[in-house]
């Protein structure tokens, strides 16, 4: 990459520009971070995975999104945040800032990371708020690291999208992502799980409703002539070792049991 142009005035102590701390130019190598060539566009494909996921939250439209979603260049926005002000005049005033990633607060308390496909989508929502490109992986780990629950796409545009939990988990641990009922890991550990319950005959995991809220329904056959409240005990242990799996727990956003008669 070619070094700035050093400013009028600024040089060093042998003559040669420099910077404004007086460190030359000549022989400075500043470093790429993968987007010295990003114009600030969105993906045109990762757009139409974000509107057909929304569209219609299909289990084939939310795997192609995912896939999308993870390749990406992302635009997350940080503020500057007074970290010192100074009162004693007339009018306080920041003698220093910080700059911080912005978070978004729902009225239940969970907490969402805003990401955006282009600088037009994030002038849309906060022209003043500063456009940092990250990969997926970075912006779902520094999510996690803020305490957010779920990632939000281009929050200020007709095609909001929420990334669940289960997604952001996946994309910081730089795997794939699948629907819970599809998912191998899940369904060995549901397997697992209902292994050691005598009054379950069979079993089966299915997708839940409604369609895009990640619920996975693990339908139980049982025996015949069981209570509520034993069937009630049944379905609260199986959840019980599914959700203290902690890998299991981060592949499944919702969690519902249902019943049917045994064959």
């Amino acid at each position: 990459m070619t070094a700035p142009t050093p400013a009028a005035g600024h040089h060093d102590a042998e003559g040669r520009p420099a910077d404004s701390a007086g460190q030359a130019w000549e022989g400075k190598s500043i470093p790429s971070h993968g987007f010295s060539g990003d114009t600030g566009l969105a993906d045109a494909a990762l757009l139409e995975a974000v509107a057909a996921a929304h569209d219609s939250p299909t289990d084939d439209t939310e795997v192609a999104l995912l896939r999308q979603v993870a390749q990406a260049r992302w635009l997350v926005p940080v503020v500057a945040v007074a970290a010192e002000v100074d009162d004693s005049g007339a009018h306080a005033v920041d003698t220093r800032s910080d700059m911080a990633a912005v978070t978004l607060t729902s009225p239940d308390g969970s907490r969402a990371l805003p990401m955006f496909t282009s600088l037009e989508s994030l002038a849309a929502w906060d022209a003043s708020s500063r456009p940092v490109p990250v990969r997926a992986a970075a912006a779902a780990q520094a999510a996690i690291s803020e305490e957010c629950q779920v990632l939000v796409v281009d929050v200020a545009s007709s095609h909001a999208t929420v990334l669940r939990p289960s997604m952001l988990w996946a994309l910081a641990q730089e795997r794939a992502w699948e629907p819970s009922h599809r998912d191998p890991h899940v369904r060995a550990a549901v397997a697992a799980a209902v292994e050691s319950e005598p009054e379950v005959t069979g079993h089966r995991v299915e997708a839940g409703e409604p369609a895009g809220a990640g619920v996975l329904r693990v339908v139980l056959a049982l025996e015949p002539g069981l209570d509520a409240a034993h069937v009630g005990a049944v379905a609260t242990r199986i959840g019980e070792r599914i959700a203290t799996d902690g890998e299991t727990r981060a592949r499944i956003d919702a969690l519902t049991f249902a019943l049917e008669a045994a064959r």
